[in-house]
């Protein structure tokens, strides 16, 4: 699970820096646009690029033992509702998604309910119902673990299959940013301290519980998180891990991904783990206002697209961030060249 991923190509990237100096635009004018047309250009394997229009989310759905020891505001019933709500097209995610052009895709992975009565394809890569609370004991088993990556890696080749030019990994989970803040400290050797946030909007007492918890987690984990596998079953979940398997086995396709927000990144950190190299397909999306999600982009080299103050997930962030994306690429392969002017 290891094997490391071929970079794009820095011959192409070269071309594309080369195209952007040589637009009709005054030296470094297009800002971020213009180091994202690269980015796509790059990822693309081509230049000029082609329009960014097949872009595809997956939104992996999973609860969380500790969601029933205080670090949420929400109950986990929440979890399951809102997968319903995703199909129905109501979400945040759904509109900005309908809005731009985006396929929407939901996932039980881990939900601790049955869905009753929603498609089949929807839990038919169910792993478990509920991780385990990663405070008092491991997130999930051995073969768990590695269960959940391949499903990850199936539905990448899926979503691939199906065209996709651009991936998005969503989240839906109670409770889920506590192993997302766990993981991260744990890839990045920092304390809990530095890496808890509020999630969806616990008061002071929430979060010092929950940095108690995510400290009492690292703590438990010791040693084990040298190893990616071991750091995912003692403090990840299923549906993380199934979205770390997701991006890494995009990154080996050489098929970009857009991020999202801290469930998002914390699974790009540990898919950068289990395929060294993974990052260099990816940007992200925007910037959350969790404390963990800022200092894993640092660890990955990413700088946000967009930083709007989001905290939801669902991958809604990153969607928001598609109509820049094609902006970008739309401006490398159609502004005129300084050549061109006579």
């Amino acid at each position: 699970m290891s094997a490391p991923v071929s970079p794009p190509s820095p011959a192409v990237r070269a071309e594309a820096t080369a195209r952007l100096a040589a637009l009709a635009t005054p030296p470094g004018a297009l800002g971020r646009l213009g180091e994202l047309a690269v980015w796509v250009a790059t990822v693309q394997g081509q230049v000029p690029p082609v329009p960014v229009d097949r872009v595809r989310t997956v939104i992996f759905a999973g609860d969380h033992g500790v969601a029933d020891h205080g670090v949420s505001a929400f109950p986990k019933a929440i979890t399951p509702a809102m997968v319903r709500t995703f199909l129905l097209g109501k979400a945040a995610v759904s509109v900005l998604a309908a809005q731009h052009g985006v396929s929407v895709r939901v996932l039980d992975i881990g939900v601790e309910d049955d869905l009753a009565g929603v498609p089949a394809e929807v839990t038919a890569f169910k792993i478990r119902r509920g991780s385990g609370a990663i405070h008092l004991e491991d997130a999930l088993t051995a073969d768990e673990t590695r269960r959940s990556i391949a499903v990850g890696e199936t539905v990448a080749a899926e979503e691939i299959a199906a065209g996709a030019q651009l991936l998005i990994g969503g989240d839906m989970g109670i409770g889920n940013t506590t192993p997302a803040a766990a993981l991260i400290a744990a890839s990045l050797g920092l304390p809990a301290s530095e890496v808890t946030g509020r999630g969806t909007g616990v008061d002071e007492a929430g979060l010092a519980r929950k940095t108690e918890i995510v400290q009492q987690a690292l703590d438990r984990a010791g040693s084990r998180v040298t190893d990616p596998v071991d750091t995912l079953t003692a403090l990840g979940s299923a549906d993380l891990a199934a979205a770390a398997g997701f991006l890494a086995a995009a990154a080996r396709a050489g098929v970009p991904v857009l991020l999202d927000g801290v469930i998002s990144v914390a699974a790009a950190v540990m898919a950068d783990r289990l395929a060294p190299g993974a990052a260099e397909w990816f940007a992200a999306g925007h910037r959350s206002t969790e404390p963990a999600q800022a200092l894993a982009l640092d660890k990955l080299g990413l700088s946000p697209i967009l930083d709007l103050g989001m905290r939801l997930g669902e991958g809604s962030g990153a969607v928001a961030a598609v109509p820049v994306v094609r902006s970008a690429a739309l401006l490398l392969s159609d502004v005129a060249l300084l050549s061109d002017l006579g």
